[in-house]
């Protein structure tokens, strides 16, 4: 299973880095479907109930081990490249998803 997310330290952190470049490639290609452009409140609730996995580590541990008790699939890939979210902040997303998010995700699975 693999879908877009972000980790940052808090959630409103990684909704806001997250957020601007997600609207930019959403809308680009949205307009090349006809759909119209998102809105913040859209996105809100993909983050809350659909397949975006933006947060804290504590947050998108949750979700993902909630998806993958769910789904049942033996691995999760996090796509977190969406626009232009600088080099740092993408850097310490990869470093809380492999340091915090997985270990975590681990251990809700195993117990």
């Amino acid at each position: 299973m693999h879908s877009p997310g972000f980790v940052a330290d808090t959630d409103e952190e990684a909704r806001e880095a997250y957020w601007q470049p997600y609207r930019e490639i959403r809308d680009r290609i949205g307009a090349l479907r006809g759909w119209p452009p998102i809105r913040r409140e859209e996105y809100e609730a993909e983050i809350e109930h659909g397949s975006l996995y933006i947060g804290s580590p504590e947050t998108v541990a949750r979700k993902i081990a909630a998806a993958v008790g769910t789904l049942g699939v033996g691995r999760f890939d996090l796509i977190y490249t969406a626009g232009t979210q600088s080099t740092s902040a993408r850097l310490r997303a990869v470093e809380l998803y492999g340091t915090k998010v997985m270990p975590m995700v681990r251990g809700m699975l195993a117990g």
